[in-house]
């Protein structure tokens, strides 16, 4: 840790500290909506520390509470996950080696891969890297606990308005992507298809017919290219 404070700078550190804390206030709308949806308290704690990944455990827990299966919110998350797979060929220095390199890609996802990419060299992406990553495996599951916590005594999370939080992340990180106009066709397509199969899917199928749509959508684009 004392590399870490020597290496990057204070701003970088704020912006690090920031994150952080958003993601831990995240974790707390997570947590009590698994609660008042009827999971147990210690699931939100668990997956936080398992999975560690936000939005494959948002979608799992709103597959599975909208009445889907198991089986469809498990795929569901995994897909939604796969863009690590990008994730680990663009940052194989910074992972470590050993039991080093398996902690390193437990930590991988989006705030920790885009604090590593936006530093100039090697030792300040992993520095950058790691001190996010650390610092989101506390403030997440914590969050999720002093939420899971609060869902006990809070009947309708709707009223407090913590089941619009998360979406309302996403939006705020999808918006700049959809400046492509590729980009933008894509997820107006997936919408249009999780919207159409809603009525006669069971919950969390539409999501992944959509995705498997946008696959399709996009070869035809890489092929012409």
């Amino acid at each position: 840790m004392h590399s870490v404070w020597r290496t990057l700078d204070r701003g970088v550190l704020r912006d690090i500290a920031l994150v952080c804390l958003a993601v831990g206030v995240i974790g707390a709308s997570y947590g009590a909506i698994a609660v008042t949806s009827g999971f147990p308290l210690w699931l939100p704690l668990v997956t936080g520390l398992l999975v560690l990944a936000a939005s494959a455990e948002f979608l799992f827990i709103g597959i599975i509470a909208a009445g889907g299966g198991p089986v469809a919110a498990v795929v569901a998350g995994l897909v939604v996950n796969a863009r690590h797979v990008p994730f680990g060929l663009v940052l194989p220095d910074v992972l470590g080696r050993g039991a080093r390199r398996l902690l390193g890609v437990h930590l991988m996802n989006d705030e920790t891969v885009a604090f590593a990419l936006a530093q100039d060299d090697i030792a300040r992406k992993r520095a950058a890297y790691w001190a996010c990553g650390l610092g989101i495996l506390v403030c997440w599951p914590l969050g999720a606990l002093a939420g899971g916590l609060a869902g006990t005594v809070i009947d309708d999370t709707g009223a407090l308005g913590l089941d619009a939080m998360f979406p309302s992340v996403l939006l705020a990180l999808t918006l700049p992507a959809l400046r492509d106009r590729d980009t933008r066709r894509a997820a107006l397509a997936g919408a249009a298809i999780a919207l159409a199969a809603t009525p006669f899917l069971p919950a969390g199928l539409p999501v992944l017919l959509a995705l498997a749509g946008l696959t399709l959508l996009a070869v035809p684009r890489k092929a012409s290219r």
